[in-house]
C-alpha cells in the first residue's frame, strides 16, 4: 500500500471514531425522527455524525469532494470523492437496536481504494478497515472470505428480498437458492462484515445506494473475495444491486445470473 492510502485510511477511522463517540450520546436516548423525501427517516444523531466526519477529513484534505447521506454533494468531480453514510441503518438506531453502521468510503477517479465500516454497538464493536493493497482487517486484526468452492457447500445471504422478488431474474435466483447449502438473510452492514470474516460465502442484495455497500465493497475485495452489480459491472456512483462472493464461487455463481441486466431487472427510482 503507498503512504498515501495509508494516511487516508488511518484519518477515516479517526472520523468513524469520532462518528462513534456522536452515536453513543444519542443511542437508546429519546430522539425526535423526521422524514426525508423518500420517507426513510433522519434524525439529529444522522446529521451530527456526518457533520463531524466531513469535519475530520476536509481539514485534512482540503481538495477533497464529499458524497454524504445527508449533506449531500460537493465538489463531486474532484480526483478524490470521499463517500458517507454516518448511519446505515437509522430504522434500527431509532428502535434501539444495534443493526447499524459508520459507512465511509473514498473513490479516486472512479475506483473506490479505502472503506471503513464500524458497527459500534454490534457484538461490543466491530470496525472493519481496507485500503487498496493492504488487505483487510477488523479491529485491527486481518481478515480473509473463505475457502469454500462449491454452491452445495456455500452460505448464501439476501437483502432486500422483494425487490429481488419483483424482477423478471428471481426464477434464477431461485434456483440457486435452491442448491446451496444455507440460505440466510442478515442484511445491512451484517452479511457484508460475515462474508469478509469467512463466515458466510456469498451475498445478492438489490435496490441500494453506492453509499451503503462502498466501504463494505473495498473491504470484501481485500479480504480476497470480490464485489460487482448483480449483472457483473463495476460498482459506480449508480450502482443498485450487488453480488458480493468469496471469488471462488464467482464463476458457479454467474452461471445462474446470466440473465440479470441492471438496466431492466434492477429496482427503479
Amino acid at each position: 500500500m503507498s503512504e498515501e492510502y495509508s494516511r487516508y485510511l488511518d484519518v477515516a477511522i479517526r472520523a468513524a471514531r469520532a462518528a462513534e463517540d456522536v452515536i453513543a450520546r444519542y443511542y437508546r436516548t429519546d430522539i425526535d425522527v423526521t422524514r426525508k423525501a423518500d420517507a426513510s427517516p433522519v434524525t439529529v444523531a444522522d446529521v451530527a455524525c456526518e457533520q463531524v466526519i466531513k469535519q475530520i477529513l476536509g481539514e485534512a484534505f482540503p481538495e477533497h469532494g464529499f458524497y454524504g447521506e445527508e449533506l449531500g454533494r460537493e465538489s463531486i468531480d474532484a480526483d478524490y470523492v470521499w463517500l458517507i453514510d454516518p448511519i446505515d441503518g437509522t430504522k434500527s438506531f431509532v428502535r434501539g437496536y444495534p443493526m447499524f453502521s459508520t459507512q465511509i468510503a473514498l473513490m479516486h477517479q472512479g475506483e473506490l481504494v479505502v472503506g471503513v465500516s464500524n458497527a459500534p454497538m454490534y457484538n461490543g464493536g466491530e470496525l472493519m478497515a481496507a485500503a487498496k493493497g493492504a488487505g483487510a482487517t477488523m479491529d485491527g486484526q486481518p481478515i480473509a472470505v473463505s475457502a469454500v468452492e462449491a454452491i452445495s457447500e456455500s452460505s448464501l445471504s439476501l437483502g432486500n428480498i422483494g425487490a429481488l422478488g419483483a424482477s423478471p431474474a428471481w426464477d434464477d435466483i431461485g434456483r440457486l437458492v435452491g442448491d446451496v447449502h444455507r440460505i440466510r438473510g442478515y442484511g445491512d452492514f451484517l452479511h457484508y462484515h460475515l462474508l469478509a470474516g469467512g463466515a458466510i460465502d456469498m451475498v445478492i442484495e438489490s435496490d441500494l445506494n453506492i453509499l451503503d455497500i462502498a466501504a463494505l465493497a473495498v473491504i470484501i475485495r481485500e479480504a480476497g473475495g470480490d464485489v460487482t452489480t448483480l449483472d457483473g459491472r463495476p460498482l459506480d456512483l449508480e450502482s443498485r444491486t450487488l453480488l458480493a462472493t468469496n471469488a471462488r464461487l464467482r464463476e458457479p455463481v454467474n452461471a445462474y445470473l446470466t440473465g440479470w441486466d441492471d438496466t431492466r431487472d434492477g429496482p427503479k427510482g
